[in-house]
C-alpha cells in the first residue's frame, strides 16, 4: 500500500475551487467571441518597464471587450538574436498574464516587419479585428515595413501603433504603418500606465465591436480614447 507521503501536501480549499469555477464560467470559448486582437510588444532590452506595465494591465482589454461580445488575444513578442514568439489564441486574461510575466526582455533588434507579416498570415486563416503594436524604436528598412503594411491593409487589419518615447524615426515609421493599414498612431509617455491602459482598452473595444463601439466608448471616456476614436472614423 502506498504511504501517505505520496499524497499531495496541499489541497485547494472550497473557496479556491469556487473562485476557479466562477472564473472559468465567465471565460468564453474562442468560437464565441466576436473579436480577435493580436497584441505585439517589442521585448528588446529597453522595453522591460513597459513590458511589466503591459503585463499588469492587459486584463483590462478582456474586461472592456466582454460586454461587447468578448475578445480572443494572441501575444506576439520579439527579443534577443532573432527570437520571435507567438502564443496560442486565448480568451483568458489570466492565461495571457501568466505568459507575459514569465518573459524577460533581452537586447536585440526590432522585428516590426515580421510582426506585420505574421498578422497577415493569421488574417488569412481567420478574421483579425486589429493589430496592437507597442514599441519605442525601429531598426529596420522603412520601405520593407511599408510594403508589409500595405499587404496587411489588403486583409482589412488596422494597426494600432502605440509609441513610447520620442524616437523621431520610429514615429515616422509607426505613423506610416498606421496610415497604410487605416489604423491609428498614438504616443504615450514613459511611465504612464494609465495612458497605456486606456489605449489598449480602446483597441480591444475596436477589435470586438468595430468603429461604432469605439465611438461610443470614446464619447464616454474622452481624452486619448476619444481622439483615437475620431482618428479611426477619419481613416474609415
Amino acid at each position: 500500500m502506498a504511504g501517505k507521503s505520496n499524497l499531495p501536501s496541499n489541497r485547494s480549499s472550497s473557496g479556491d475551487i469556487a473562485a476557479f469555477l466562477q472564473t472559468a464560467a465567465r471565460t468564453p470559448a474562442l468560437s464565441q467571441v466576436k473579436g480577435r486582437l493580436i497584441f505585439a510588444v517589442d521585448a528588446t532590452m529597453s522595453r522591460q518597464p513597459t513590458w511589466d506595465r503591459a503585463a499588469e494591465i492587459q486584463t483590462d482589454m478582456f474586461e472592456v471587450a466582454q460586454s461587447i461580445g468578448g475578445l480572443g488575444v494572441q501575444l506576439v513578442y520579439f527579443r534577443g538574436r532573432g527570437e520571435f514568439d507567438v502564443s496560442e489564441w486565448t480568451t483568458s486574461a489570466r492565461a495571457l498574464a501568466q505568459r507575459m510575466t514569465g518573459v524577460t526582455c533581452r537586447s536585440g533588434f526590432t522585428q516590426l516587419r515580421r510582426v506585420l507579416s505574421h498578422a497577415g498570415e493569421e488574417a488569412r486563416r481567420t478574421k483579425v479585428g486589429a493589430l496592437v503594436y507597442v514599441g519605442d524604436s525601429v531598426e529596420e528598412n522603412a520601405e520593407a515595413i511599408a510594403k508589409q503594411a500595405g499587404l496587411l491593409a489588403l486583409l482589412g487589419v488596422p494597426a494600432f501603433m502605440f509609441h513610447e518615447g520620442y524616437d523621431s524615426n520610429a514615429e515616422a515609421v509607426f505613423r506610416e504603418v498606421a496610415r497604410l493599414t487605416h489604423g491609428v498612431y498614438a504616443h504615450f509617455d514613459t511611465g504612464s500606465a494609465k495612458q497605456l491602459r486606456e489605449l489598449l482598452q480602446a483597441a480591444a473595444v475596436y477589435a470586438a465591436g468595430g468603429a461604432p463601439a469605439l465611438k461610443d466608448y470614446g464619447d464616454r471616456l474622452g481624452g486619448d480614447v476619444l481622439r483615437l476614436a475620431r482618428a479611426m472614423r477619419h481613416e474609415g
